[in-house]
């Protein structure tokens, strides 16, 4: 009781006095006072190696509007609703330009709450090749007291252009892992420099390649962070770009074989015909579409070409679309393919399909007239593979987890099932290489655990999908109290209005409907093993 009184005897006194206290058991920090809110200015001569601060400006309350270079933006995460720019709090701004290499022109910035503090930090990921600042992103963190970054890993471009790549290997290895680990230590730099105090926790938050930077981070600079979100990760991305021109090969090289997008809903309807019901809801989601055997040939026309049915070429380019990339010599799976049930957000086959052949034509060939009709998925997937390994750049599939999880790390993945962009198997398949280099799935789930979205999209939305769920808080949870995430509520929901609920439960546990109440509410819903 003593020790109690004291320690908030010790809270009221940093409160009072603008200062920061620390004890033995936690930090204290930053309510200061209006007089004593801390000064952008003072950062304009921060001196950091290889950094040049180029803007540090304190921004008032809902003053801030991004500029046009958001096109490279990350889609966003799924979590709670970002607040629109007009409501975020009053912040310091701050703007810099590091260059680690000679070549090396990294652009970041970081976001200091003026006040209300929470005492943490978090870095946010980019999209694509990245080539911008992700305002977006940098929102909803900032909204919620933490500092901010964010960076354009050492380009500016959008996100389906490796253009800037083409003889550049510095740059490819500042957009590989370079860019965020250095943001990652000059903005902690900065944070310690504004508030006198560096942060109690840092957490990093990113999906599509966001989820690779946050892999990366975990694999090769273990420290940078405690807690990472890995959404949907492009972490296999020589593969990623291999499976990608894969299904454009299927699909593009001969017009025989393109599937229109008006057909898309036909091929959706039959696989849910077929599937749908299978986990014991009918509701337009499939718990684990591994579990559904559909095959394209139901939908084959039996005479002319109709809006109803697929023409052989196209039942032949649709079963290449589901099933895996495989290398023609030996058989083996080069990357997997997309699940069934996600056929709505196709939009036009393959959907990222320039940022596959744009690796290959400025990254693998150095040649912007490559034509992805000639790839050779042997050789030249082969060659992709040599090229990043040279400078072990752009794949974050190492599953040595070991000192990020000896340090007490702790990484939280999701996945979407109907993924049209990153296979979502992609992300199964690394962590059960996590689970095989760690020991066992007891050692795994300790720090790392994985969560599956049936019916969610690229990093978020889809049809009737419980796309939006909190992420950071219970990442936090876990980080700061030791309480792991064992199901997440997500919801759903239609015009602002939440209409469905459901758990995700930790992999490789499912949701499964109890038989009473309502399929749209999540207590009715249990996790359990398949």
């Amino acid at each position: 009781m003593r020790r109690a009184v004291i320690l908030t005897a010790l809270v009221v006194l940093a409160a009072g006095s603008g200062s920061v206290v620390q004890t033995s058991d936690r930090w204290f920090g930053t309510m200061l006072p209006p007089a004593q809110e801390p000064s952008c200015a003072k950062l304009t001569s921060l001196a950091l190696p290889a950094t040049s601060i180029t803007m540090a400006q304190a921004v008032a309350a809902g003053g801030f509007t991004p500029p046009n270079s958001t096109a490279a933006a990350a889609p966003p995460p799924a979590q709670p609703l970002a607040p629109p720019f007009s409501t975020l709090p009053a912040f310091c701004r701050v703007a810099a330009t590091l260059k680690p290499s000679a070549d090396s022109d990294i652009e970041i910035e970081v976001w200091l709450p003026i006040s209300g503090w929470n005492g943490k930090f978090m870095g946010v990921g980019n999209g694509g090749f990245s080539g911008s600042i992700n305002y977006g992103q940098m929102r909803l963190p900032l909204s919620r007291g933490y500092a901010v970054a964010s960076t354009d890993t050492g380009h500016q471009s959008t996100g389906a252009d490796a253009s800037w790549a083409l003889g550049h290997p510095e740059k490819q290895i500042d957009f590989g892992y370079r860019a965020v680990h250095e943001m990652t230590v000059r903005a902690k730099a900065i944070v310690d420099a504004f508030y006198s105090a560096g942060p109690r926790y840092s957490y990093w938050n990113g999906c599509s390649s966001g989820g690779k930077q946050g892999l990366k981070e975990a694999q090769r600079f273990p420290d940078d962070y405690d807690g990472i979100i890995a959404g949907a990760p492009a972490n296999f991305w020589t593969h990623l770009m291999a499976g990608i021109l894969w299904i454009g090969n299927a699909v593009r090289k001969d017009p025989a074989s393109a599937i229109p997008p008006n057909k898309y809903g036909l091929i959706h309807d039959a696989v849910l015909a077929q599937c749908d019901a299978a986990d014991g809801v009918k509701d337009g989601l499939l718990t684990d579409p591994r579990a559904c055997r559909f095959d394209p040939h139901v939908l084959e026309c039996r005479g002319a070409d109709q809006p109803t049915c697929l023409t052989t070429a196209q039942v032949q380019a649709l079963t290449k679309v589901y099933a895996p990339a495989k290398n023609p010599r030996t058989g083996e799976m080069i990357y997997p393919g997309l699940a069934v049930g996600g056929e709505l957000g196709w939009a036009n086959l393959p959907q990222p399909f320039s940022i596959g052949e744009t690796h290959f034509k400025y990254i693998v060939f150095g040649d912007a007239g490559w034509d992805f009709r000639t790839l050779d998925f042997d050789r030249d997937v082969a060659k992709a593979d040599a090229v990043d390994a040279s400078l072990g750049q752009f794949n974050a599939n190492d599953p040595d987890l070991s000192a990020f999880k000896r340090r007490g790390g702790k990484l939280l993945q999701y996945h979407g099932w109907n993924d049209q962009q990153i296979s979502p198997e992609n992300s199964i398949n690394y962590y059960q290489s996590v689970t095989v280099r760690i020991g066992s799935a007891p050692d795994t789930i300790d720090f790392y655990r994985l969560f599956m979205v049936p019916g969610m999209r690229h990093c978020q939305g889809g049809e009737g999908a419980p796309d939006q769920f909190d992420t950071i808080s219970a990442l936090e949870q876990w980080v700061e109290h030791g309480e792991a995430p064992t199901r997440i509520v997500a919801s759903h929901t239609t015009n602002g209005v939440v209409d469905r609920t459901r758990p995700l439960c930790r992999y490789p546990q499912i949701a499964r409907y109890t038989g009473v109440g309502s399929t749209d509410d999540a207590v009715n819903f249990a996790c359990g093993l398949p």
